[in-house]
């Protein structure tokens, strides 16, 4: 049986929490672009908001060196079909928006948002042996690291080439020669399985520190080279961070998702002072799978939960 990717893992999972967007970047002048779900907001220097990509539930945003933004659109026919589709899509920095792979059925499975500084993608395919893959920018898909992996979640990589990714809870760093080494052997002190949804995006940082958003604590870690945890943010009772960046100037961004499902975006200042600077409104849940149900068996549990993402 084929592999399901993470975003088919985490939609498929019971969780109070749903399953939120980690995408949030900042182009070279200064634009932040992040999803909640329905569209893809820009929020100007100015701090003039606008929806930049309008209808596209992306879980996952990123820009390469020209500033043209990437996504996907994933999709739920119902329970007549079953069947789930997507597309992937770009906007260029003059705001072009065109497909870049068209619709098509099932889930996203050899295409990647999480990239290095030369274009190269990178994501976790779970089979009976998970390996990271990496595709790239001729196109080339080989296998990137064996590990061995466990459970992958949600990945980053650095401009030159270093993966980050938690796998079950603990933190992994792959070299670019695909050497794999535990840095943190756990980004949260619950126990794996408390929640589907214990560990939000990663992002890199100045110095080598890779933030972890971990929902299940409502705290985003910062993970110094050697090693070392610090408390970077935390988010006040009903909310969480699921995605998040270092800007330019230094600053902290948060991707919040309440227990409602609003979304907000938060910065936090080098120097400390925080503001909310956007907030959206309670979005609908998106139809839900048909194993949400109580008595319904899911695929996560039914798949030894291996299975993979695209994906924040």
């Amino acid at each position: 049986m084929r592999a399901l990717p993470l975003i088919a893992v985490l939609l498929f999972a019971t969780s109070a929490w749903a399953h939120p967007g980690v995408g949030i970047v900042e182009d070279s002048k200064g634009n932040v672009f992040y999803t909640d779900l329905k569209q893809v907001w820009r929020i100007a220097p100015d701090g003039t908001k606008s929806v930049a990509v309008p209808d596209v539930h992306t879980h996952e945003l990123c820009l390469d060196a020209e500033d043209t933004l990437y996504g996907e659109h994933l999709w739920y026919e119902g329970d007549a079909t079953k069947k789930w589709g997507h597309r992937v899509w770009s906007r260029t920095r003059e705001g072009v928006i065109r497909d870049v792979i068209p619709a098509r059925e099932g889930f996203l499975d050899d295409y990647s948002f999480v990239r290095d500084g030369t274009g190269t993608m990178y994501w976790a395919d779970r089979g009976a042996t998970a390996v990271i893959r990496k595709r790239a920018p001729g196109g080339a898909i080989g296998v990137h690291s064996t590990g061995p992996f466990r459970d992958v979640r949600w990945m980053t990589a650095s401009a030159d080439g270093i993966v980050y990714l938690v796998d079950g809870t603990r933190l992994v760093k792959i070299q670019p020669d695909g050497k794999a080494a535990t840095l943190l052997a756990s980004v949260t002190k619950k126990a794996l399985g408390a929640s589907e949804h214990f560990q939000g995006g990663l992002w890199t940082g100045p110095g080598g520190s890779v933030y972890v958003a971990v929902p299940e604590d409502r705290v985003v870690l910062e993970v110094k080279p050697d090693g070392s945890t610090r408390v970077a943010a935390r988010s006040p009772m009903l909310w969480a961070a699921y995605g998040g960046m270092i800007d330019r100037r230094g600053n902290l961004w948060l991707l919040e998702t309440s227990i409602v499902n609003a979304v907000r975006v938060r910065r936090i200042g080098k120097d400390g002072k925080e503001e909310t600077v956007a907030w959206r409104n309670r979005r609908p849940r998106r139809p839900a799978p048909p194993w949400t149900s109580s008595s319904a068996a899911s695929p996560t549990r039914a798949a030894g939960r291996t299975a993979r993402p695209s994906s924040s």
